[in-house]
């Protein structure tokens, strides 16, 4: 495998640094623990797929489509404002102060969903609040990656990475867990909430907000701030996007295969999306899935895949990031090709777990990538580009998988869809050089 080693100047990783202290590994990883409150329980499992998308709200169909409207228009601003985010933070030496400022717009917009009450009049808001919720969470995740280059080098990136990942993952089941026992289940919840008024739900955005906000403080009093470039001067809005095309220009004539791993990553990261999005569908439509058994599956699914991403995380650091995402998407496509084929509850939860297992690793492997090729002092710009290229594409899966459904006539057939995705983000990644992934040992003296 060829190494691509960063241009003169690229030195995010340098090995000069005191290294970070546990302390400020686990402070930095429990803002994905704390995420998860947004990812997990508002955007994927309980409030928008129990109770937004409801009947209440005009029903599914309609409901669902102002969702999918008002998360389009989301998709669009992160793409035009991620990049941006992220290279004035670089400057300003201000990027653990908008991580704060992001997460705290996240916690706030998802504690404003506790007034979404159960009644068609209040879908609009609703969806509106989950919207921007997505756009600041995303603007926040950029700043949070390119933090990671501050606590890591060549030779824990990829470890470090991973207990990141595997915190999201982990942060989600409790969360899940909490909430579902503690007020979704029972008819009478902690502290004599029922399901009134729709109270149930709208206490679980109040109990998310508050998540968020607890466990992103760590990070906040841990991890220094980030110093600004003094070669860089403040500049006007107009000018960073003539900035940022001018680096995009720079990284073709130098660093094209960086750009070609953002290209290759937009799309398979899609398919990566549409596994989460559509595998609980599936799993009822086509496997004969309880919602019960979902709810244990989506809690064994989450725990594989932070096993898979902290046990992947050493093995990045050994062989570098390319191997274990090549080797992830061809597990990927494997079991998904059975599960296209094969019928039973048995084997959804034995693939769909080897699904959940190499999630994780591609997932984490793909930001350390990034990391190792970002320039000192530009780590958040280029994780910015990293963000804009994913949503370029986050129609691309959800597409294939609907269109497969209607060509033949079965749920079944749309995992086809989310297999060529994937298929098409590996041969677009094959080409790619891999990044340095560690440092020479010193020769003895």
């Amino acid at each position: 495998m060829s190494e691509l080693t960063p241009a003169a100047g690229y030195s995010g990783l340098a090995e000069a640094k005191a290294p970070a202290t546990k302390g400020q590994i686990i402070a930095w990883a429990s803002w994905d623990w704390g995420s998860a409150a947004f990812n997990a329980v508002m955007t994927t499992f309980i409030f928008t797929a129990l109770y937004l998308t409801g009947d209440a709200f005009g029903g599914s169909d309609h409901a669902s489509a102002v969702l999918a409207f008002a998360l389009s228009v989301s998709g669009l601003a992160i793409a035009l404002f991620a990049p941006v985010t992220g290279q004035r933070s670089d400057r300003s030496g201000r990027r653990r102060l908008w991580l704060g400022v992001n997460t705290l717009m996240v916690a706030a917009l998802t504690a404003s969903c506790f007034f979404v009450q159960p009644h068609e009049s209040y879908l609009l808001f609703g969806c509106l609040a989950i919207a921007a919720g997505h756009v600041f969470a995303e603007l926040a995740s950029v700043n949070y990656n390119a933090m990671l280059l501050q606590i890591s080098t060549r030779a824990t990136i990829g470890r470090i990475s991973g207990i990141g990942w595997s915190a999201g993952y982990l942060g989600g089941i409790v969360a899940l867990l909490i909430v579902y026992y503690g007020l979704i289940a029972p008819k009478v919840g902690i502290f004599g909430i029922t399901d009134d008024d729709g109270m149930t739900y709208r206490v679980v955005a109040l109990f998310s907000a508050a998540w968020i906000i607890i466990f992103s403080i760590p990070v906040l009093l841990s991890v220094p701030e980030s110093k600004a470039d003094p070669a860089q001067t403040r500049v006007g809005l107009v000018r960073s996007y003539l900035d940022l095309f001018a680096t995009i220009a720079r990284l073709w004539r130098t660093q094209r295969h960086t750009l070609y791993f953002l290209m290759s990553s937009a799309i398979f990261r899609d398919g990566l999306a549409a596994i989460f999005t559509f595998g609980a569908v599936i799993a009822v439509g086509s496997f004969g899935f309880a919602k019960g058994d979902v709810l244990i599956f989506a809690i064994a699914g989450n725990v594989v895949a932070a096993v898979g991403a902290i046990s992947a995380g050493f093995l990045d650091d050994r062989l570098g990031p390319k191997t274990v995402i090549v080797i992830s998407l061809v597990g990927l496509l494997g079991s998904g090709t059975v599960l296209l084929f094969l019928q039973g509850k048995t084997v959804f939860w034995i693939f769909g777990l080897l699904l959940s297992l190499f999630v994780g690793p591609a997932q984490s492997s793909a930001r350390t990538f990034i990391g190792r090729l970002a320039p000192a002092g530009q780590e958040g710009e280029l994780f910015g580009l990293y963000a804009t290229t994913g949503r370029a594409v986050s129609f691309l899966a959800p597409m294939l998988f609907g269109l497969f459904i209607v060509w033949f006539g079965s749920q079944r057939w749309g995992i086809s869809g989310i297999l060529i995705v994937l298929l098409a983000g590996l041969l677009l990644l094959l080409p790619v050089k891999a990044p340095e992934h560690h440092i020479p040992a010193p020769a003895p003296t």
